[in-house]
């Protein structure tokens, strides 16, 4: 397997992300590649402080980055010779003879997003790909798609995150039948717009979805549903206020434990490591772009040398378990639901 990582994207690029492909080098198969995008000079410096000599690493060249207040559209076009650009246009199949099974990137999100899709273009079916995070709860994780990528979606947009977001609870987080459901404002079938309810009618109508209605934004950490869906604006929103909410909770805690009793905080802090490693972003890697073709892996703008070993980790199973094909079929059955409905209404 062959993994392409933007070596220059991210608030700690390129050392954090250079030292992370450096420490996946020790969880990858002796046949596996990583491919490192990026200045050359200053990654075959950062490669060689660590005294790190393995045939499995390679270099491609870029001579610019994507920053991360740049506008993504506009500096995917302007900057072909940008990290993130380079790094898509290695996974995609029509533009390199032998494109690489994954892409991995902690740059600019948008930015991302667009280079993946103008040069990997979407799989069969597909209409906009989605991020799908997944979050940790005290019941077993839960997937969130979209978190970031489509901000502005149609109906069918959502309807696909439904089915792409089940195959990979499936597929890779070991859920048998996911419980699919959709965020709104309240449970009630009468809440929400009418686009919501468009969205709903959908995937209703899906042949073997086990979708479960509308949830809120308290529910999500209750076990309510396997995979939750909504807009990228919605999804990205809630992932940053729970990524803050955690933190602020964590230290407010463990402030009050210490100032109540030291000797006590001493003896929880093992419980509270453990509790926070749970509930860690780092530990989960990167968030898959659903919908491209090929495997596309976007990790937090913060991520850390354990970020992208995890992420390089998580991907290799991502692939292995097959699941672009399977996200295939289930998109061609909610087609047909689709293109039946408008035999009928005509």
């Amino acid at each position: 397997m062959r993994i392409a990582v933007d070596a220059m994207g991210g608030d700690h690029a390129p050392d954090a992300i250079v030292k992370g492909c450096l420490e996946a080098l020790a969880l990858i198969a002796p046949t596996d590649r990583l491919v490192l995008v990026g200045d050359r000079g200053v990654i075959e410096d950062i490669i060689r402080e660590r005294g790190v000599r393995d045939d499995r690493l390679s270099i491609v060249h870029a001579e610019s980055v994507i920053g991360m207040e740049d506008s993504p559209v506009e500096a995917v076009r302007a900057k072909p010779d940008s990290s993130i650009v380079k790094m898509a246009i290695l996974g995609s199949a029509r533009k390199t003879p032998d494109p690489v099974d994954v892409v991995i990137s902690a740059g600019n999100t948008g930015a991302c997003v667009s280079a993946a899709t103008m040069h990997m273009k979407r799989l069969p079916g597909a209409h906009r790909p989605g991020i799908a995070c997944t979050i940790p709860t005290f019941h077993g994780p839960v997937v969130v798609c979209d978190v970031g990528a489509n901000p502005e979606p149609r109906a069918m947009h959502l309807a696909q995150y439904g089915l792409m977001a089940e195959v990979f609870a499936q597929r890779v987080l070991g859920i048998e039948r996911p419980r699919v459901a959709q965020m709104n404002i309240g449970a009630e079938e009468g809440k929400g717009t009418a686009f919501v309810r468009e969205v709903r009618e959908l995937l209703k109508s899906t042949p073997g979805l086990n979708y479960t209605g509308y949830i809120e934004g308290r529910e999500l950490f209750e076990g309510g549903a396997d995979v939750v869906i909504t807009d990228g604006f919605v999804g990205n929103t809630m992932l940053k206020l729970a990524e803050g909410l955690a933190r602020s909770l964590f230290k407010a805690i463990a402030h009050e434990i210490m100032l109540k009793d030291p000797d006590l905080g001493m003896a929880l802090e093992p419980v509270m490591r453990s509790l926070f490693a749970k509930n860690d972003y780092h530990e989960y890697g990167g968030a898959p772009l659903l919908g491209v073709n090929g495997v596309c892996m976007i990790c937090h703008g913060s991520s850390e040398a354990r970020t992208i070993r995890n992420a390089i980790r998580n991907a290799r199973d991502y692939v292995k378990a097959g699941v672009n094909s399977a996200i295939v079929a289930r998109l061609a059955q909610l087609e047909g639901v689709v293109e039946h409905e408008r035999i009928e209404h005509a």
